[in-house]
């Protein structure tokens, strides 16, 4: 049962909640409109232009590919490794001094990135890269917008706004990918990062900064001795688990598909202009998926809806060896496991701010991205390794296992 903080019966004081409430709606659009901003130039800056300088980067390091791929692993992992703590601090503090502190973070070290000359400086560059994007990616966005919109009767507001988030942080790919290529091309690699960080730190600071905000009660309401004993409660239980295998096997999942999908389809004989152009579909198709969830959400509930998406996606990855070959068969494939591109990213914090509240949202989180984010590290760099001894066929069909492993979690856990 809810604590109403006061007496609404009277019309005096019904009006002034009214107006209260009107502004925090308002508050809320401008906060979710900052980090919408935020995480779009966020992911495009720390995380996928980094496909466009690997070739530029291998030239001028005089590296292998291998070696300056793993700074992005390197960041990845140390991204996972830093969720708990982040999370911890979340509940805690909130998320605008950590924000803008990673901004300042993520922003001066893209700028030390264009002054790598070699491979000790470039992995040092990408440990402060992965402690960045920990305070301003995803999760502590997801924090602060899950923190705003509290309670029963803010759950469809938090619907929305982490779907708007999603949806617009979605075309960071689309945007970045072209946008840093023609950077690269015009200025060159290193001056084309100074420009990608300026650009982030100009941004992305002032944003978080002065715009997010924690609800006034947040503090009261979350103490920190039953914060922790709600966590505690919750990681010696079953639920919680169930979440954290189906969200890191359908992340691992996702990961595998990303980076090898234009590689098999090549694999498979198409030429590369369609792989690519095929492959480029899954950014489209996550915002579509992101939608068509949300709305099922409204009539099922969210994990039986998110374990049929994945189902579908399992089905997708476990036809490509079959049909793939074929023109009709690879587009049908990749739609299917498309569809499911962005799912968990929005149904993991709608499932944990549905069973275990807000107060200890981010801690939660954190856990779960411990081994969700590691996996999203770990498993291309296993698939590989499996393509090479067994073939793509056995990549295709871990990517299915991994799939019907997480919707399998996810009904046990609709069951509990």
């Amino acid at each position: 049962m809810r604590l109403s903080s006061g007496d609404t019966s009277d019309p005096a004081v019904a009006s002034v909640s009214e107006r209260g409430g009107q502004g925090r709606f308002h508050q809320g659009r401008r906060i979710v409109a900052a980090l919408a901003v935020t995480q779009t130039i966020g992911y495009g800056v720390l995380y996928y232009a980094f496909s466009v300088f690997l070739a530029p980067m291998t030239r001028d390091l005089r590296a292998g590919g291998t070696q300056v791929a793993a700074a992005l692993t390197l960041a990845v992992l140390t991204t996972a490794l830093c969720a708990p703590l982040v999370g911890r601090w979340l509940d805690t503090h909130g998320g605008r001094g950590l924000m803008t502190a990673g901004s300042v973070l993520g922003a001066l070290a893209v700028l030390a990135w264009s002054q790598a000359h070699n491979l000790l400086q470039l992995y040092g560059v990408f440990l402060a890269i992965g402690i960045a994007s920990a305070m301003v990616l995803y999760e502590p966005a997801f924090a602060v917008i899950i923190a705003w919109f509290d309670g029963p009767a803010h759950g469809h507001g938090r619907a929305g706004a982490l779907l708007a988030l999603t949806i617009v942080a979605g075309f960071a790919s689309s945007i970045f990918l072209p946008l840093t290529g023609l950077l690269v091309e015009h200025y060159g690699w290193r001056q084309a990062l100074v420009i990608l960080g300026l650009g982030y730190g100009v941004a992305a600071i002032p944003l978080h900064a002065l715009v997010l905000r924690r609800p006034a009660h947040h503090t009261a309401k979350a103490k920190a001795e039953a914060r922790g004993e709600l966590v505690k409660a919750a990681v010696r239980a079953r639920p919680f688990w169930l979440l954290a295998a189906a969200f890191t096997a359908h992340g691992g999942a996702v990961a595998i598909i990303a980076v090898l999908l234009v590689t098999y389809l090549t694999h498979l004989g198409h030429p590369p202009v369609f792989a690519a152009t095929i492959a480029g579909l899954l950014g489209v198709l996550s915002v579509t998926g992101r939608l068509v969830t949300t709305g099922l959400r409204r009539r099922w509930s969210a994990a039986p809806v998110a374990a049929g998406v994945f189902a579908l996606q399992g089905a997708g990855a476990l036809l490509l060896p079959v049909v793939g070959a074929g023109v009709p068969g690879a587009i049908g494939c990749v739609l299917l496991f498309g569809i499911g591109f962005g799912v968990g990213t929005i149904t993991l914090p709608h499932l944990l701010a549905e069973r275990y509240g807000t107060a200890a949202y981010a801690s939660l989180s954190g856990r779960i991205a411990l081994f969700s984010v590691a996996d999203k590290a770990a498993a291309p760099l296993a698939a590989v390794a499996l393509a090479q001894v067994a073939g793509y066929g056995w990549v295709m069909g871990a990517v299915a296992a991994a799939c019907a492993i997480a919707a399998l979690a996810l009904l046990a856990y609709h069951r509990l």
